[in-house]
């Protein structure tokens, strides 16, 4: 038996990553900036570091004109995605970059690609962006940028299911409704039904469809264990809130991850065209991306910073690679201002993986749970908001005195 639960996680992991190593997983950002933007209250002094993701929330804090951003990730094609996005700000219109980013895409990008974007990419952006121009090429009206990727294919494979299920045009009226009694009308009496079959959530179960959203093993098993549900019960439990207690109007998660593309009422912030124009101004120079570990990122840095968004990838650093949890606390800590703050995010309900890490600080060793001061109250109050609504558990800290 033990023997099969360590080829079930090898392959799992395997699985994971090959995914994560040879293709671009995220699309989009899976964190709610409104809420971070609120917990950092970036200053024009402040210094922040984040993973990439697909680059929207470096987009958003920047509309907050801090000294510098530094977006930091492993898998170079979610820098090349920022970068595109980047050179997008500098050389189109709102309009331009609306159908590209907003819509999905345009059968017009390949020659704006070439024209006046390419020349303007760092030389790894360029080359993979050269191969992959069919991603923003929208050849037929359902095309889309957001059906690509990892976590695209996996969207494109539920909203088949859910035209199988019945229940597409129902959640459509569902992001059109103007309360949250009428959502919760619809969900309840023509949607919740129909989509939670068992076969949706056995595929929920499974390791490629966790791969392919981004979840290792890793941090599944720290979800079940910490919410004392599957993670298809977990699932079911995010989406019956986002439909029933949270508004859809502004939603913009749910709904590109539903239906493909955003629409001008409701998208990310640095979509809306006055956001895109303080961008274009100047203020998306101050974002710089790099291709590397957290830790790698923080020990070549030569500054002090003042904000850390960290994500959910310690997750699974916890639990799979503890020695690589404290070496990257170590180099925070050693590149952190004394009144920085840290967020992340966990799948679990609780991060009872970082108090214990002991880290060199002032000359001696210290446990990060005596090092931390929480503020559980406003990450509780901010999670309860949360539009994702995906994510067991928000964190914020900083050092104490």
């Amino acid at each position: 038996m033990e023997r099969m639960r360590r080829l079930t996680r090898w392959t799992t992991e395997t699985l994971f990553n090959y995914v994560h190593g040879n293709h671009l997983v995220y699309n989009t950002c899976w964190e709610d900036p409104r809420l971070d933007r609120e917990v950092l209250e970036l200053g024009t002094d402040d210094e922040l570091v984040l993973i990439t993701s697909a680059g929207c929330n470096a987009l958003d804090y920047a509309l907050d004109a801090p000294r510098s951003i530094h977006a930091v990730d492993m898998n170079f094609r979610q820098n090349a995605l920022l970068e595109l996005k980047l050179a997008g700000i500098r050389h189109l219109e709102h309009d331009e970059f609306f159908a590209v980013f907003g819509e999905g895409g345009t059968p017009d990008f390949p020659g704006w690609y070439h024209d006046r974007l390419r020349r303007d990419l760092p030389g790894y952006a360029r080359r993979y962006w050269d191969r992959h121009l069919r991603f923003f090429e929208r050849r037929r009206p359902g095309d889309s940028f957001y059906h690509h990727g990892t976590t695209g294919l996996f969207a494109r494979l539920m909203n088949r299911y859910l035209r199988m299920a019945g229940v597409l045009d129902d959640l459509r009226a569902l992001f059109e409704a103007g309360s949250l009694e009428e959502q919760r009308a619809i969900y309840c009496g023509r949607v919740c039904h129909r989509l939670w079959r068992p076969a949706i959530r056995r595929a929920l179960r499974t390791d490629i469809a966790l791969s392919l959203l981004g979840v290792p093993a890793a941090q599944k098993e720290h979800l079940e264990r910490t919410c004392h549900r599957d993670i298809a019960a977990f699932m079911e439990n995010c989406v019956e809130a986002v439909c029933t207690r949270l508004p859809t109007a502004d939603n913009y998660f749910w709904r590109l991850y539903l239906f493909g593309r955003y629409t001008h009422g409701c998208c990310p912030e640095y979509l809306r065209p006055a956001a895109f124009g303080r961008l274009k101004s100047g203020l998306a120079d101050r974002i710089r991306t790099h291709t590397d570990s957290l830790t790698g990122f923080l020990q070549a840095h030569p500054g002090r910073l003042s904000r850390f968004v960290l994500l959910d990838h310690m997750d699974w650093l916890g639990h799979r690679h503890p020695s690589a949890l404290a070496e990257e606390w170590q180099a925070i800590v050693d590149r952190a201002r004394p009144d920085c703050r840290i967020l992340w995010r966990s799948g679990g309900f609780a991060a009872d993986f970082v108090d214990p890490v002991t880290v060199e600080h002032r000359g001696r060793r210290t446990r990060l749970g005596d090092l931390l001061r929480y503020d559980r109250e406003r990450a509780a109050e901010c999670h309860a908001r949360d539009r994702v609504h995906t994510y067991g558990s928000f964190h914020i800290a900083q050092f104490a005195a």
